[in-house]
């Protein structure tokens, strides 16, 4: 590896802040790997929490970030789905491969090809940068043997729907957009819970049915709502307060597949006969599902239009330097709009 026409934005220490902007190495793409010429990166809630917190176990100097999209600058052994100058997105596994070079916050990263997809032409990085760690999430979420377990969605024609209802708490956060994306292609009806100003985006995404998380009555409405519905899980994507509406209208609801995945942990113990387990958003990459969603369903849903990169990108600015711009702002809430910054 050589540093020529590398950098980063390095996390020199636990807790420290600003990012430092230096050079990083030039990485090398191992078998089923590609390096990225990152053009636009998104910013995720963890990489503050774990700047401010120092919360995940970390061999400092790091990198963080896990949302990318550019263009294929090399790629390694055995990789057939890839060719140089190819446009891409992709999730960054750093945090669980603790390698630097699979980090987000540089001019270059490594993917697995697994976690990667080619974007249509039309599609400009910006919007694609959204894509990657919501989309992952979800599907960990959705379609792991250990949570939902739910059927893969595939683009056209459409599947025959399975007659089942899935609840998605948190439907206009990046994680609930791609949640209920992914679940209306696998043939459920998505009923979801936002904010008022974003029921239109959640139905645009496919959403049956939307309803105020801040209500008094929520659980009431969603329970009349379900009412014979054959209930297919549910997905918290925004932690502690939906904790115990969703794991209530799961228990009261028919259907068998008495789960909530969260993306948080810390949950109480939920009712009897209801599991409810947290999700992290990249173990698809060591097993099928990683395939199933990057694969299998995306790029062809990109290219049709069935699948909208949502929400909308909040362009912040050009240059590593203004990460930590975008992770303060981000830190201090966002709606229905994931911060951007291009290269």
């Amino acid at each position: 590896m050589s540093s020529a026409g590398n950098s980063a934005a390095w996390l020199v220490e636990a807790k420290a802040r600003p990012f430092q902007v230096k050079p990083a190495p030039m990485w090398t793409p191992e078998a089923n790997e590609i390096l990225v010429r990152n053009h636009a990166l998104a910013i995720n809630p963890v990489n503050g929490s774990i700047q401010a917190f120092a919360w995940w176990p970390m061999d400092y100097p790091t990198i963080l970030g896990m949302d990318v999209a550019g263009e294929v600058a090399a790629v390694g052994p055995n990789v057939t789905r890839f060719k140089v100058g190819d446009r891409v997105a992709g999730c960054a596994v750093g945090m669980a491969s603790k390698r630097n070079s699979d980090n987000a916050f540089q001019l270059y990263t490594i993917l697995q090809t697994n976690m990667a997809t080619p974007i249509p032409d039309d599609l400009g990085y910006e919007k694609a940068s959204v894509i990657p760690l919501g989309l992952s999430t979800a599907a960990c979420a959705l379609f792991q043997d250990s949570h939902l377990h739910l059927r893969y969605p595939t683009s056209s024609p459409a599947q025959k729907p399975t007659g089942e209802t899935l609840l998605v708490w948190g439907g206009a956060s990046s994680v609930g957009c791609n949640a209920v994306q992914l679940a209306v292609a696998a043939g459920y009806e998505v009923i979801a819970t936002a904010s008022p100003k974003n029921f239109g985006l959640v139905k645009s995404l496919g959403a049956t049915e939307v309803y105020d998380y801040n209500s008094p009555t929520v659980l009431e409405d969603l329970l009349a709502a379900f009412g014979t519905r054959t209930c297919a899980g549910a997905f918290d994507c925004v932690g502690a307060a939906a904790w115990k509406p969703v794991a209530s209208l799961v228990a009261q609801s028919k259907g068998n597949n008495k789960f909530v995945a969260t993306t948080k942990g810390g949950f109480p113990e939920p009712p009897e006969g209801v599991t409810m387990k947290p999700v992290f958003g990249t173990t698809l990459k060591d097993n099928d599902v990683g395939k199933a969603v990057y694969e299998d369903y995306l790029p062809k849903a990109l290219a049709s239009g069935e699948f909208v990169p949502a929400p909308e990108p909040m362009v912040i600015g050009t240059g590593l330097d203004k990460i930590q711009e975008g992770v303060d702002l981000l830190m201090k809430g966002v709606s229905a709009k994931k911060i951007v910054v291009t290269l």
